[in-house]
């Protein structure tokens, strides 16, 4: 079933179906300058906005509005009471990962969100050749077919700290793997930005307050999400989706 009406109750199976001409010359591997970003190189982040056409990223952030908002529950870590009052040398500041985020990890089938997100194909079309396929031809990389999937809300406010998603002690992603981000974003969003860093510093910033983009990243490395910002007067409103899917990266 695909979007093409405002009466579509579900995502279209393959993840193909929402993208642009762009965006399917892309997942064709008929836009070099788009394809195998990490393959032989050092990078390790792709953005690519206005991928998805406009109608159909509103339908699906509609979807997720009226299905999913419901069941995403709130993840969030505080900085440490003692981070500053604990420390006994000068600079010598350290800090864990902090956050506020509402999100709905996709792995247990027996979990409201799983269902929910099931019934209206947002599953399904996560594991879709095509969404893999898609992050296969911008990496450059054979990605394994068993996907983690996880969908997370911002609202004004909502950010991710510093932090660099290495996980040393899982062999398979150890020395890294990819995640899949399609994003959806409601116009009473002012704006968010992910910085990242590059030759040791936080010295990269995109806007990724675009509605129906993708991004692709190698993980690890060290990155941020600032606190989204909504219009003045419009914080009831302002939101920011995104789907995730996380692909170990074969052999």
């Amino acid at each position: 079933m695909t979007l093409g009406t405002s009466l579509t109750k579900k995502f279209p199976r393959e993840f193909s179906e929402l993208l642009t001409p762009r965006g399917l010359q892309i997942l064709n591997g008929q836009a070099p300058e788009a394809c195998a970003r990490f393959g032989t190189t050092e990078a390790y982040f792709a953005n690519f906005p206005k991928l998805i056409r406009r109608l159909q990223a509103s339908q699906c952030m509609r979807l997720l509005d009226q299905n999913l908002y419901e069941y995403m529950r709130v993840e969030q870590r505080r900085i440490p009471p003692d981070s500053i009052t604990g420390m006994k040398e000068n600079y010598s500041d350290t800090l864990t990962k902090t956050m506020h985020i509402k999100t709905g990890c996709l792995l247990t089938k027996t979990s409201k969100v799983y269902q929910a997100a099931r019934k209206i194909g947002l599953v399904q079309m996560m594991q879709s050749e095509s969404f893999a396929r898609f992050a296969e031809v911008v990496t450059g990389l054979k990605l394994e077919r068993n996907l983690n999937m996880q969908v997370s809300c911002y609202e004004p406010g909502d950010y991710a700290g510093p932090h660099n998603d290495h996980h040393p002690e899982f062999p398979d992603i150890r020395n890294g793997y990819i995640d899949f981000h399609v994003m959806f974003a409601n116009d009473a969003v002012a704006h968010h930005y992910l910085v990242y860093a590059e030759r040791g510093h936080f010295s990269k910033i995109v806007d990724i307050n675009i509605h129906g983009a993708i991004s692709v990243y190698k993980l690890p490395f060290w990155h941020f999400t600032t606190p989204l910002a909504a219009k003045p007067g419009r914080e009831a409103e302002a939101r920011r989706w995104l789907l995730l899917g996380s692909f170990v990266i074969a052999g």
